[in-house]
């Protein structure tokens, strides 16, 4: 797990990084310098972008983590690097063309319950471009087992991007619709930061000659399409929807809700960076042994930190929300508790994501996405009708729930192979207690100092509780560093 921790680590505190400012964008600045409507429109702009990602790259980031690893020559490897650039194009072209045809149809559509959205809806499929081609170039940096600036750029870059703007929007510098468009130029400068790292640490000789497998990676890529488009379903699916039945101004209150329950995430984005490569090397390598071990140390480290972050924030929500100040974003309270549950069962799955994908079982991944899409849609049109936002969160707590469930079944009946361990109880006990006990404790102060003296406490507690139960080798391993320095 060396090189996993290392990356994972520096990974994470990007990650912290990059949510701290993300939170004082979404809490702090985008509910006082925008307007509900307008925030709630480019919740749904980017949404709507990473639905139609997928589909504008044909899964090739995917498939170069894949099959990079699986050739032995450079010329193999500058090959599959050169069609993940020339593929996405078959796809943007002829889409283009048949988009910009049917523009007023697509923009009436998407517009029926909020008019504004109208005028904007060409730059979705910019921004998906954009959003596209930079995961691409990711992908080059993770294949050479760097991921930790492509991380930073990720989730950093556009961040601070967007603190500027909004305070050009504060002292009147910009127009919220110029805004819109200074956040899709973001997409744009972040795209070509990644594509010039991406070649400064690999300079692939461009050839149009074909790799060997090529039609076992077009297969790949069309599953791993379908697969990813599906995934973006579960992610994003609630705001394309909401806005469809609900006004703008509910999507932004929803939306900073998420935010606030995604923090719950951190450590499996940041540690996917790293041990999806590594999981596609150890299966090409028919390393079983190796992947199970990854499996299930990755599940327990994910469980500790994310159970960290679920207690700190559902701890504290009532005094985040004083700190938002605005009545109306309250509403959206339970939605926190109801999604970073769902985040929170995601982590004890561990590296599952990557075995499917990188195994030879990809297509049942394919399957059981397919099967989450289509289960978060149906359920989303009728618990959003039935109640509101929170219907979004249930809908993606059952999905969640259900298929991944089944998808640790199947790995487990297949490869013998399933992430959990008496380590597992122990910490959902460890979380469930001090969540049960903390839950009703209020203190008398200001905001921020409630959330200071909270969070000092159940920090305290958890990682002594978590040290002492030896539930995470890894995590005590770090925790007698710190102590030795």
């Amino acid at each position: 797990m060396g090189i996993v921790l290392s990356q994972s680590i520096r990974n994470t505190l990007i990650l912290i990084l990059g949510f701290t400012i993300g939170g004082i964008n979404t809490i702090l600045l985008y509910t006082k310098f925008l307007s509900d409507e307008y925030y709630g429109l480019i919740i749904f702009l980017l949404s709507t972008s990473v639905l139609l990602l997928p589909l504008l790259v044909f899964g090739m980031q995917h498939s170069v983590v894949k099959y990079f690893s699986s050739y032995k020559t450079k010329q193999d490897q500058d090959s599959l690097l050169t069609w993940s650039l020339i593929i996405p194009l078959l796809v943007i072209i002829p889409l283009g063309i048949f988009g910009g045809l049917a523009y007023e149809t697509i923009a009436k559509f998407l517009s029926v319950k909020n008019e504004l959205i109208k005028d904007y809806t060409y730059l979705i499929f910019f921004t998906a471009i954009f959003m596209g081609y930079f995961e691409v170039f990711y992908s080059w940096a993770k294949v050479q087992m760097n991921s930790v600036f492509g991380s930073f750029i990720k989730e950093i870059f556009v961040r601070i991007g967007v603190t500027v703007l909004l305070f050009c929007v504060y002292f009147k510098w910009l127009n919220p619709e110029e805004f819109i468009y200074g956040v899709v130029s973001l997409y744009f400068a972040r795209m070509l930061v990644m594509l010039v790292y991406a070649l400064s640490i690999y300079r692939p000789t461009l050839t149009f000659t074909k790799p060997k497998n090529f039609v076992e990676i077009l297969r790949y890529s069309m599953y791993l399409i379908l697969a990813g488009s599906a995934g973006s379903i579960l992610l994003e699916i609630d705001k394309f929807m909401i806005p469809q039945v609900e006004e703008l101004a509910n999507l932004a209150f929803y939306g900073v809700a998420v935010f606030i329950a995604s923090t719950v995430a951190i450590p499996n984005r940041a540690m996917q960076q790293i041990t999806n490569p590594i999981t596609a090397k150890d299966l090409n390598e028919n390393e079983l042994r190796k992947v199970k071990t990854l499996y299930k140390q990755s599940s327990i480290n994910l469980l500790v930190v994310g159970g960290l972050l679920f207690l700190l924030i559902n701890l504290n929500i009532n005094d985040i929300y004083k700190i938002i100040g605005e009545g109306q974003y309250a509403i959206a309270i339970s939605v926190v508790l109801i999604i970073s549950c769902s985040e929170l069962y995601k982590l004890a799955l561990g590296t599952n994501g990557a075995i499917l994908t990188n195994s030879k079982y990809y297509r049942m991944f394919f399957y059981f996405s397919l099967g989450m899409a289509g289960t978060v849609i149906v359920l989303n049109h009728f618990l959003i009708r039935l109640l509101g936002i929170n219907g979004a969160a249930w809908a993606t707590l059952m999905t969640v729930v259900v298929f991944s469930t089944i998808k640790v079944l199947y790995l487990k009946r297949k490869l013998k192979m399933q992430p959990f361990a008496k380590e597992t109880i122990y910490i959902i006990a460890v979380i469930t207690a001090i969540f049960g006990i903390f839950y009703f404790v209020d203190f008398p102060f200001i905001s921020i100092v409630n959330i200071g003296l909270k969070s000092a406490v159940v920090i305290l507690l958890y990682v002594i509780i978590v040290y002492k139960l030896r539930i995470s080798k890894d995590v005590n391993e770090l925790i007698n560093q710190v102590i030795k320095k």
